[in-house]
């Protein structure tokens, strides 16, 4: 038995709307990316709730600790790739936060 039009067409609809829902989803990702390179002293804390200009990052310089990547957006912090100690070079990836609704 062969589908009818009506059946192809709502499930093409829905599909379509899952598929668009879940682009937009995955787009209120902020990836934040280190400024400077250098060993890593301390980070954000998976989960913590954060304000656009929140410091991330910190690194360890010749003149003492210094802010690495500070959030761009307001929201909370998903992911953290990098733990203290690591040594990070400008523009690497360090946290990913999840941008509030507004």
């Amino acid at each position: 038995m062969l589908p009818s039009k009506r059946s192809i067409l709502l499930v093409t609809l829905i599909l379509v709307i899952s598929v668009t829902a879940w682009v937009m989803a995955a787009g209120q990702t902020v990836d934040h990316r280190s400024v400077l390179s250098c060993h890593v002293l301390s980070v954000v804390n998976p989960g913590a709730t954060v304000q656009e200009g929140t410091v991330l990052v910190v690194v360890g310089t010749l003149t003492g600790p210094i802010p690495a990547a500070r959030a761009t957006t307001d929201g909370v912090v998903k992911e953290v790739l990098v733990k203290p100690g690591d040594i990070i070079r400008q523009g690497d990836l360090v946290v990913r936060i999840e941008a509030a609704q507004k």
